[in-house]
Parts: C-alpha cells; sequence; structure tokens
C-alpha cells in the first residue's frame, strides 16, 4: 500500500476483519465548509466551499458473494444490497447505494463489491458528510470499474445518487467541493452551469461544531427548497426575466408582491448571491475573506432565511468578539451544526476557540467541538 495516513490503515484493517481479504484501493474525499453562498446553490446561484482536511476513507473491492456489502465504524450495522438493483430502506447505506445505483443509471455497469467506511467528517454537523461519502464511493467504483468519470463526473454521480435514490433534495455544492478541493484555493461553483474557478483563499478557518443535530431529510431545508420554488414561480408569471431565483434583477421586490415568508427567502438568496460576487472579488486581490460579508449573509440565514439556532447564533456573537478574528457566520444548511470564523493570524483563532469553547458549554451545557483547517485537497485513491 502507498504511504497513507493512519484513517487509511484503519479503513484497511476494518476491510479485512471483516471481510478476510484486502481490498483493491482505498478512495477518500473531504469534508467542506461552505465559505459563503448559502442556500443559494439549489436556487441557480454561486456559492464558496473549500475542502477541509477531515476527510472520508472507502476500502473497496469487487465481490463474487452475490450481494454488496457495506460497514461503517461509525454507523454501526453493515448494509446489504444488490448493486444492479438496490433497495431504498432509509438506514445509512442508502448512500452507499445510492451511488452504486447512479451508475446503472448511466450505463455504467456495477459489479457487486464489498466496503468498509471510515471517516472523521462529523455526521449532521453541516460538513458535507454525506457528499464526503458519497463522493468517496463514486471515487472508488470509478476505480474500480475503470470508468471514464472526471472529477465532475464524480460529484454528479454522487449527487445523483443522494438526490434521486435517497432523496435528499440538494444542491450539488457539497459533491462539486469535495470532488474539486485543491490546497489554498476555495472552489467557486457556478450551480446554474456547474462550472468550477479556483479563487485563492489564505486565511485560516476555525469550525465550531455547536453538536446540535438536523436531519436535512425531515428538517427545514425541503421546506425552503419549496418556499423558493414557489417564489420563482411568481417572478416568472409576474414577466421577471431571470433564469433563477438567485440571478434574479435588483429590482425585482418592487415589481413582484411576494408576500411573506417567500419575500423574505427570495431576498436572502439574492443578497447572498451578491455577497458571493462581492467575496470572490476580494479574494482574488487578497486572498483574505471580508469578516463583514460573513457577518452580514449569518444575520440574513438568521432573520430572512430563518435556518440558524440559539447555539449557532451565540458562537457567531462570541468569536466575533476577539481580537484578530475577521468574521463569522453558520455555515451548511444550518437549523444547528457547524460556524466558521476565518482569520489571517492562526493564534488569534486558537485563543478565541478556547475561550469560546468554555462560554458555550456553561451557556448550554453542550461541548463544542472545534477544529483549525486550511483548504484543502479533495478526491484521493490509494492502491493498496
Amino acid at each position: 500500500m502507498t504511504a497513507g495516513t493512519s484513517t487509511t490503515a484503519r479503513a484497511v484493517n476494518a476491510f479485512t476483519q471483516r471481510f478476510g481479504r484486502m481490498p483493491d484501493l482505498v478512495a477518500s474525499s473531504p469534508g467542506r465548509v461552505n465559505l459563503i453562498g448559502e442556500h443559494t446553490d439549489y436556487n441557480g446561484g454561486d456559492v464558496l466551499p473549500m475542502a477541509i482536511a477531515q476527510r472520508t476513507y472507502v476500502a473497496a473491492t469487487t465481490s463474487s458473494s452475490g450481494k454488496s456489502r457495506a460497514i461503517s465504524l461509525s454507523a454501526g450495522a453493515e448494509g446489504i444490497f444488490d448493486a444492479s438493483a438496490p433497495l431504498k430502506t432509509g438506514d445509512w447505506w442508502d448512500y452507499v447505494a445510492g451511488v452504486l445505483w447512479a451508475f446503472t443509471k448511466r450505463g455504467i455497469a456495477v459489479p457487486q463489491c464489498d466496503f468498509a467506511i471510515v471517516s472523521d467528517v462529523p455526521m449532521g454537523a453541516g460538513l458535507g458528510s454525506s457528499g464526503a461519502l458519497g463522493v468517496a464511493v463514486a471515487t472508488a467504483i470509478n476505480a474500480l470499474v475503470d470508468a471514464p468519470l472526471d472529477a465532475r463526473g464524480i460529484a454528479e454521480v454522487a449527487n445523483e445518487g443522494e438526490r434521486g435514490f435517497v432523496g435528499v433534495s440538494s444542491g450539488i455544492m457539497d459533491q462539486f467541493a469535495s470532488a474539486f478541493g485543491r490546497e489554498g484555493h476555495a472552489i467557486l461553483v457556478h450551480c446554474d452551469t456547474r462550472e468550477v474557478e479556483y479563487v485563492p483563499f489564505s486565511d485560516h478557518v476555525l469550525i465550531m461544531d455547536t453538536g446540535v443535530r438536523r436531519e436535512l431529510r425531515f428538517g427545514g431545508y425541503n421546506v425552503r427548497q419549496r418556499e423558493c420554488n414557489t417564489a420563482l414561480a411568481w417572478m416568472r408569471a409576474a414577466g421577471v426575466p431571470a433564469s433563477s431565483l438567485a440571478m434574479a434583477p435588483a429590482d425585482v421586490f418592487k415589481r413582484v408582491p411576494f408576500g411573506e415568508p417567500l419575500g423574505s427567502r427570495a431576498r436572502h438568496v439574492i443578497e447572498e448571491q451578491a455577497r458571493v460576487t462581492e467575496a470572490v472579488v476580494a479574494l482574488r486581490k487578497t486572498g483574505h475573506l471580508p469578516g463583514a460579508l460573513l457577518k452580514a449573509s449569518h444575520e440574513s440565514l438568521r432573520d430572512l432565511y430563518e435556518c440558524s439556532c440559539p447555539e449557532l447564533d451565540f458562537v457567531v456573537s462570541a468569536i466575533a468578539e476577539y481580537p484578530g478574528v475577521n468574521g463569522a457566520r453558520l455555515t451548511g444548511a444550518g437549523w444547528g451544526g457547524c460556524a466558521i470564523a476565518v482569520s489571517e493570524d492562526l493564534a488569534s483563532l486558537e485563543t478565541a476557540s478556547s475561550a469560546v469553547a468554555q462560554r458555550y458549554t456553561k451557556q448550554f451545557g453542550l461541548r463544542c467541538e472545534m477544529w483549525l483547517s486550511k483548504a484543502s485537497s479533495g478526491i484521493q485513491v490509494e492502491t493498496v
């Protein structure tokens, strides 16, 4: 096996202990944080994520057992399904089976396979854990069957499995950020065209996990998506020319009587799109992300999109008080999960993180896990 991380070794060990043989390869992909551009992806706008250091590893090989099997060190139960015609179960391994389903839908034959999954991307924290899993599985399958998919194709297969099989109405950001990650760069994803640009990003990022968990399939995410679709339909009915809600003209609120809550949802999406554009301009000039944009984004998510929570609001407000911290906001869909803070100075984030973690526990009786990261690499395959 090529030199790898201890997590790679854990994935190989888990595989050999369960299946009694060595895997052919270990594929991995990172989680992500979205620097700015929240809830713009499924509204045809732009997002600006980066890949983080935390990754999901999938040890895999083809199987002659007649079924595909998947184990996860964190999820517990083992999944067993037919690679060529998997059935949705509602269990965690649907995210694995859904990728195989998406390959088959594209006309790429997939054999039965065995998978062992190890991840240090926290589940349900808003760090793209399901996206990282789907991309890692897609990368493994792509290598095992020598399929012709590039990073974009891998991301699209993973997204199609999550949307079409698992049933999460997610945008493409998580999978694209995971597949296209590059050290020292944020990833500007144009979600309407699926084009990708790299933007220099040199700040340190503190990831703050509130420990408040939410499930996208049963939370407010799908509700917000329906509200935005309705707002877009109203806009089009009023004759406003725009390809998507995020690309609506600045005078749309004078021309369309959205009412509430549709008006607030639309305003967040349209103004957030403008913040992404402004952030990219700043990064290309300086490599640093303006804190004022992060602050405005969080306030909009809290007040207009109503997807924050008291715990997120607390850590965002608290961390911003400390010298050297440029700005902070929630990241991911919201309703719990993580927030981020950015700074040019690593020491400032380290000092602030310790103090805020103590204050958070005193306030809510919960532990706030924190990680420091910089923009990291995307998909990788290690041969065993």
